[in-house]
């Protein structure tokens, strides 16, 4: 039994008929409640009608940032209450401090209280309020009050609602667990069917659903994709999805990454090379494209390999053949390939930067990835299995958590998350996951920034570049970005 109960049975005979009556009312609703909101509407209800109260509200307290929220609040006259307002802080504030039922019998006659402002405005009599407490935490609060042309609350009325209270918090603790128990069945169930359609690949967003359909979709042929993303929303995961997926799965997927790499050496790793065919080409040398034969060769960041490059790269997808460097002989390959790219390709055709003919070759099968701030919805899932993948099995996240996840802008989507868990990680020296471990870069920014995605790049490059001492290099290499996609934006602001 409660030690509440225990030590105030002797009490229990100072509680009216009506009240009585209102406890067993209560105890039955708590076996069928399996709702937080349902149970605390039906609390308040039973709470003006016993102690015939003008108004009575139900508050979640959030101690970490030490404010409250409205989860019902209404009048004698069932009209709701929205404006947190409309009720004395500072009530609410020594309920929470003292962790014990209050009752002020008159108000306007005390010293302290009648100097609020709500008082006055709403000609408060009485006031009584109780905490709601859960593993010894004041999770919420009860407060009723009646106006200076109704009765006092008695001693009677606030053993009543500390009786209550404690019927409250049990009830509450029960619907919490199996709400997080089903939570946690659904995020199990959930990453369990995501696993075995499609590896690394997490989310139940309706964005995410249509981008597995797409990847299950293009799988089976053998049609040529443009994988578009910003930075870190895992255009390489969904690459290798698709070869996964693939009737060539059991042969090679090879990848190379395009940005910042010089032509000569672009080329040598894509094509290969003849002995003597340069300085220090003391042997033949299979190229990429080649060792890819039969499987799946990605090229990622497409659109930052050179013109020349590009006329290449054409052949290699129209005739299926390529020429070492030095060579004269011509070798067919079956690679299927797959490029993708953080840019606006059309736009970079239009201002001559990227080869027409090349992008109508590569976009046969276009597939967007979603940045993680159009899938927020996503969070809790790939949160739990990062911390899961890194070890952590028995690590928990604080709601307040997920919600401070949830409110950031991520402009390194995914491969930022994974930095951002991975940090809290480190910094966690329990078991749970709370709010202050989560550090987020340039939260400040996002927070408040109300502009396009264009204009936030802009934003963000400038700050980068102002961190780094205008140091393009280094710039490119923590936004994850090639130097060249820098010297673009630059050109589009004038800068360079």
């Amino acid at each position: 039994m409660n030690n509440f109960f225990t030590d105030n049975i002797n009490h229990i005979k100072n509680l009216s008929k009506d009240e009585f009556e209102s406890l067993y009312e209560f105890s039955q609703i708590l076996n069928s409640a399996t709702r937080q909101e349902l149970l605390i509407e039906d609390a308040i209800d039973i709470v003006i009608k016993v102690i015939n109260a003008e108004r009575g509200l139900f508050v979640k307290y959030d101690e970490m940032n030490d404010n409250f929220s409205i989860i019902t609040a209404r009048k004698i006259s069932n009209e709701t209450i929205t404006d947190l307002h409309q009720f004395s802080s500072g009530i609410l504030q020594k309920v929470i401090k003292e962790k014990k039922p209050l009752l002020y019998h008159d108000v306007m006659n005390d010293p302290h209280l009648s100097q609020f402002e709500s008082v006055q405005i709403h000609r408060i009599k009485s006031v009584i309020g109780v905490p709601i407490v859960r593993d010894g935490i004041v999770w919420g609060v009860i407060v009723a009050d009646s106006q200076l042309d109704r009765r006092e609350f008695t001693d009677e009325n606030l053993l009543f609602l500390s009786f209550f209270s404690n019927l409250v918090s049990l009830a509450l603790d029960r619907i919490i667990k199996l709400e997080e128990l089903e939570k946690e069945n659904q995020i199990l169930i959930n990453r369990l069917q995501l696993t075995e359609e499609i590896p690394e690949m997490v989310g139940n967003s309706s964005a995410m659903r249509t981008l597995a359909h797409l990847i299950h979709k293009v799988a089976m042929t053998d049609a040529t994709v443009l994988i578009v993303g910003e930075s870190g929303t895992g255009k390489e995961v969904a690459a290798k999805a698709i070869h996964q997926l693939s009737k060539r799965k059991e042969k090679p997927f090879l990848a190379q990454f395009c940005g910042s790499i010089p032509d000569t050496l672009l080329e040598s790793e894509l094509f290969g090379y003849k002995k003597g065919a340069f300085t220090g080409a003391n042997t033949d040398k299979q190229g990429l494209l080649e060792a890819a034969d039969s499987g799946t060769f990605f090229l990622d960041e497409i659109a930052d390999i050179s013109t020349a490059l590009q006329a290449k790269l054409l052949r290699v997808l129209e005739n299926r053949e390529i020429i070492r460097l030095g060579d004269v002989k011509v070798k067919k390959v079956d690679a299927r390939i797959i490029a993708a790219t953080n840019k606006d390709l059309q736009t970079l055709v239009k201002d001559g930067i990227f080869r027409e003919d090349l992008f109508y070759r590569l976009n046969v099968f276009p597939i967007r990835i979603p940045p993680l701030r159009e899938r927020r919805s996503d969070i809790p899932l790939l949160v739990d299995f990062f911390i899961k993948k890194i070890g952590k099995k028995d690590m928990s996240i604080d709601p307040s958590a997920i919600k401070k996840l949830e409110g950031y802008y991520w402009p390194g989507n995914i491969r930022q998350l994974i930095n951002v868990i991975h940090r809290a990680l480190i910094l966690c020296d329990g078991s749970k996951l709370h709010s202050e471990h989560i550090i987020l870069e340039d939260a400040t920014v996002t927070e408040n920034f109300k502009g396009t995605l264009h204009e936030f790049e802009m934003l963000l490059l400038k700050k980068r570049l102002e961190e780094f001492n205008q140091n393009r290099t280094l710039t490119a290499k923590s936004l994850d970005v090639s130097v060249r996609w820098i010297q673009l934006k630059l050109k589009e602001m004038g800068e360079q």
